[in-house]
């Protein structure tokens, strides 16, 4: 009987003998759920709350939220896992609808030849999509080739990007953006009221963008380099990465979400306003942060960021159903986003603290 206890002992599991390193491990799956766990939590307490929060209608106007929110985060996302933040994602929301604005009201004026040319409504998203990549562009090449820190090279682009928006009509809105059937560039509102299989375009937009992002962070090795650079970036120099090329497509990509959000924004409204977009570097940087992934980089997901959308929109929505003012709004945010890293914080030390103490025991 001792030698089978004895035996039986023997094929007993470190990690089961350990009582700290289960406890642990049941916190770390928790943590690591966070947002998943606090959007159940957001559709029960506010479905209590409001009978109409879960309406088919309110649905798809939280849905159209929610779209904006994803896209703009799937952008930051990229930049983030470097270890960079792109705060002009907002003023870029924000130029590129003055530009569609421009494009449709006033055209492409050439003074030298008197003439006016009027964009078909394709060319107009395409240009304004260019714009808002070029904008990302060259926060990159700033960060790239002069070495400016991410925060302040794009604080720079948010105050430019903003300042251009304003400038393009004075201050002023462009109203009624429906285009002239002369001119061939009609079907601009369709961006943002049609709907494909019952769901608005923003929705199916948004489910184009994440597809597409998932396969270049997980498939790619394009993927691979941005997880890298985050992770330790010299190291991911010495491997052969090219950090500089890398980090400049990723404030592209982040500027042609930004784009995508101001041109579905612009459609929605049929207007274009230059302060479209304040204050959404903020919220997009929360649905990242809270989806898990770190704003030190080298960690997170593309399907944590969507995740982290929908609380953000669904959160929001309610707390405009039940009447919270917009003050309060920005308040819930940035406890949001100061609770999200205190939590990264404390799994990434846990893991660190359980990788201590396997090596110990081994």
């Amino acid at each position: 009987m001792a030698e089978k206890s004895m035996t039986d002992n023997a094929k007993t599991p470190k990690s089961i003998e350990n009582p700290f390193i289960n406890r642990v491990n049941l916190i770390q799956l928790l943590l690591r759920g966070r947002a998943f766990i606090a959007l159940i939590l957001v559709i029960i307490v506010f479905s209590i709350i409001s009978p109409t929060y879960l309406s088919p209608q309110n649905i798809e106007i939280m849905s159209k939220h929610v779209a904006i929110w994803a896209i703009l985060a799937i952008g930051q996302t990229f930049v983030i896992l470097t270890g960079g933040i792109d705060l002009g994602v907002g003023s870029i929301v924000g130029l590129t609808a003055m530009i569609a604005g421009a494009l449709i009201n006033v055209g492409i004026v050439i003074p030298q030849l008197g003439v006016i040319i009027y964009p078909h409504t394709w060319a107009i998203l395409l240009i304004s999509l260019i714009a808002g990549a070029l904008m990302g562009a060259i926060s990159g090449l700033i960060i790239t080739r002069f070495g400016v820190a991410p925060f302040i090279a794009t604080l720079g682009m948010l105050n430019v990007a903003r300042g251009f928006a304003g400038i393009i009509n004075n201050g002023y809105t462009y109203p009624n953006l429906v285009g002239n059937p002369q001119f061939g560039n009609t079907g601009f509102d369709v961006l943002g009221v049609t709907r494909v299989l019952g769901m608005n375009y923003s929705i199916w937009i948004m489910a184009l963008f994440a597809v597409v992002a998932y396969f270049i962070a997980t498939r790619l090795p394009f993927g691979r380099h941005v997880y890298a650079i985050g992770g330790n970036e010299n190291s991911a120099l010495l491997s052969g990465v090219r950090v500089k090329y890398t980090k400049v497509i990723v404030y592209m990509i982040s500027g042609f979400c930004s784009a995508m959000v101001g041109l579905i924004i612009a459609s929605q409204l049929v207007a274009a306003h230059p302060a479209t977009g304040e204050g959404y570097e903020l919220t997009s940087i929360a649905a990242v942060v809270l989806g898990g992934t770190s704003l030190a980089g080298g960690r997170g997901s593309i399907a944590g960021t969507l995740i982290g959308a929908f609380v953000i929109g669904l959160l929001e929505d309610g707390l405009v159903m039940v009447g919270v003012s917009s003050f309060w709004q920005m308040v819930v945010i940035g406890v949001v986003i100061v609770l999200a890293v205190i939590i990264d914080q404390g799994t990434y030390a846990m893991q660190q603290r359980i990788a201590r103490q396997r090596q110990l025991e081994s």
